[in-house]
């Protein structure tokens, strides 16, 4: 059973409240099943309605050049008001709302035909909690695009979302109150703008997610609450209250003892349902190394180096970008920063404060960058820069 975006779908279809709807189906089987839900459950007029089927491959890859043509199309014809996509399942939001964006070899774009409204995710309340919980790849769940295709469920789940404006949480009366309250806090923990709506068999009405004006490409990247924390958008407003959910930043400017914060990232975090940033090792002064954790998924990575490493006379020339480098500056370290956001329902931050605190190297033996204790123990795996790399 899925979690419901194709009951969604039909019932949005069967109750337009007059508006004209063209409806694209995406599904990666050979044979598209929820095409022909679709056709079996409601009514599509042959004058004032068209299904577009688009199956075998994903809207944001192989089929993007179909669905340029079919939407450029269909908005051409000009008998529509509406175009609802159900992307398949397993598609992430942000190449597909790129679809909109992207402009071909001739200079055309949808954005010049069509404007993306709404970015709407379906959640089953009943399953959320032991699917966030899970070390499933999608190819265990028996769905990829592919035989490359290494995604796991938690990362999916993640990525749709923290990028919706809409999550309808469906099939709260099978779930029960404490795997709704579980599914709440979830969804709350990864996304801190997303209406929320509580329904059965995927009941919503259509003014919910058509014509809401919702959707901007640029503020759909600060919509994931780490990413408001992090970074301090003005507009954020804690959810604490609401939802039980609440979230702490952890900065500090000392390098952190590699065995110590392995051990703690690695290890138990109670209540933390989120977490992401970017940290910095004493052994390794020159890397910018991220870390990110939903449900029971942690990762370890780099993602560049610090200015501090690059000689002066190659920093950027261009003014916010010096002007950001200048905000994070901070002697003897440069911008060599702790920067690590948790996020979930009952942490003890004094605790997890106490113990990020005890991994930092003390500043009695590491009072700058000449004086880091490089001979340190470091399980970390060994990172290479690209263009290195084999």
């Amino acid at each position: 059973m899925g979690a419901g975006k194709t009951t969604l779908l039909n019932r949005v279809l069967n109750n337009r409240d007059g508006r004209r709807v063209a409806v694209i189906v995406n599904d990666m089987s050979e044979v598209n099943i929820d095409a022909d839900l679709v056709r079996a459950d409601t009514e599509l007029s042959r004058t004032d309605e068209t299904l577009v089927e688009m199956s075998n491959g994903c809207i944001c890859c192989t089929l993007r050049d179909d669905l340029l043509d079919e939407v450029r199309r269909l908005a051409t014809e000009r008998r529509f008001d509406y175009l609802l996509i159900e992307s398949t399942g397993i598609s992430e939001p942000l190449p597909v709302a790129a679809t909109f964006d992207f402009r071909d070899e001739f200079g055309d774009s949808l954005s010049d035909v069509a404007r993306l409204d709404t970015m709407v995710t379906v959640v089953d309340a009943a399953n959320l909690l032991n699917d966030y919980a899970s070390h499933d790849f999608l190819r265990d769940r028996g769905e990829t695009m592919g035989d490359e295709d290494e995604r796991t469920l938690v990362h999916l789940l993640t990525d749709q979302i923290e990028f919706a404006d809409v999550v309808i949480l469906n099939k709260v009366a099978a779930a029960g109150p404490d795997k709704v309250d579980s599914a709440r806090k979830i969804i709350r923990s990864l996304n801190a703008d997303a209406e929320i709506i509580e329904t059965n068999h995927s009941a919503v009405a259509a003014d919910k997610i058509l014509d809401t004006g919702l959707f901007d490409f640029y503020q759909a990247h600060e919509h994931p609450m780490w990413a408001k924390e992090l970074y301090g958008f003005a507009d954020h407003v804690p959810e604490t209250e609401e939802y039980g959910v609440a979230s702490y930043v952890y900065r500090a400017r000392q390098p952190f003892i590699p065995e110590r914060i392995q051990e703690v990232l690695n290890g138990d975090l109670p209540g933390v349902i989120r977490a992401k940033g970017h940290f910095w090792l004493a052994t390794r002064p020159e890397w910018v190394a991220e870390f990110s954790l939903a449900g029971a998924l942690s990762s370890v990575k780099p993602i560049g180096t610090w200015w501090a490493n690059v000689p002066q006379e190659r920093w950027p020339q261009h003014v916010l970008e010096s002007d950001y480098i200048k905000q994070h500056w901070s002697e003897p370290w440069g911008d060599r920063r702790q920067e690590l956001v948790f996020i979930g329902a009952g942490i003890d931050w004094a605790a997890l404060r106490s113990t990020l605190d005890g991994c930092l190297v003390p500043a009695a033996l590491a009072a700058g960058p000449e004086a880091l204790p490089l001979d340190l123990p470091d399980p970390f795996p060994g990172w290479r820069q690209v263009e290195n790399a084999a």
